[in-house]
């Protein structure tokens, strides 16, 4: 069952370097998934178009388009999970990708297990909303989430696009209004036991989130930082159905 699951499931490697797209590709399909590869965005663009990936491997250095600037304009309209895999190992680099939309990272070079362990991390965090989601809408403020469906509605009426991991770290916190979660209970609850508990991507997260489901005419942080503590989610959180 879980290799039929998997069958289905399509990575796009994308990556310059034929001896690390090639094996890498080739390693993915001896573990059951369906891997395509693409040396430049022409070439991926074209992939997404005719077919869509359910998860993208982005090196952060390519010709032409590098992968920071195509990470900032797939999320203007997609939510594909991305993992960029960059050679650059400081931090200030790490949070740049999260804060462009990433949803985690690996840093060259790295081992292919280690690879497929955060592939699974991730497709599992998305698995996981749906199948625990019970077809529930909550509402807070005047925005109104679908977990079944991954979807976030906005006063405007206007869906608010979110990344694969920012949707499933608004999910934790609507499950858990007006609750203090600490950051490694987030990182538990969205990486599981693959979680490194210096990881500081949740407070990047966080960030962008702030940003997006922000009220500018208010004054109130829907998230708050609990000094010491963790984070709130302030509003109150309305169970519409079920």
């Amino acid at each position: 069952m879980q290799m039929m699951q998997q069958m289905q499931t399509k990575i796009l490697v994308v990556d310059d370097e034929d001896d690390i797209r090639q094996p890498l590709m080739a390693f993915l399909i001896e573990e059951g998934y369906y891997a395509v590869g693409a040396a430049d965005a022409v070439a991926m663009d074209k992939i997404i178009s005719d077919d869509p990936p359910d998860l993208i491997v982005l090196d952060l250095m390519l010709p032409g388009e590098d992968g920071l600037s195509i990470c900032r304009r797939l999320r203007t309209s997609l939510m594909i999970p991305v993992i960029m895999v960059t050679a650059r190992s400081s931090e200030v680099d790490r949070i740049v990708g999260l804060e462009l939309g990433a949803d985690d990272y690996v840093t060259k070079p790295f081992s292919q297990r280690e690879l497929l362990a955060r592939i699974r991390s991730v497709l599992r965090r998305g698995n996981a909303t749906l199948l625990s989601s019970s077809k529930t809408l909550f509402r807070f403020k005047k925005y109104t989430i679908d977990l079944d469906a991954r979807r976030i509605v906005g006063p405007s009426g206007q869906d608010v696009v979110l990344t694969s991991t920012e949707f499933d770290l608004l999910a934790c916190f609507v499950q858990s209004p007006q609750k203090v979660l600490s950051r490694n209970k987030l990182l538990d609850l969205l990486h599981g036991r693959d979680a490194d508990p210096f990881d500081r991507s949740i407070d990047t997260l966080v960030s962008r989130l702030r940003k997006k489901i922000a009220n500018p005419d208010e004054k109130e942080n829907i998230i708050a930082t609990i000094r010491n503590h963790g984070y709130l989610f302030t509003p109150t959180v309305e169970i519409v159905s079920q």
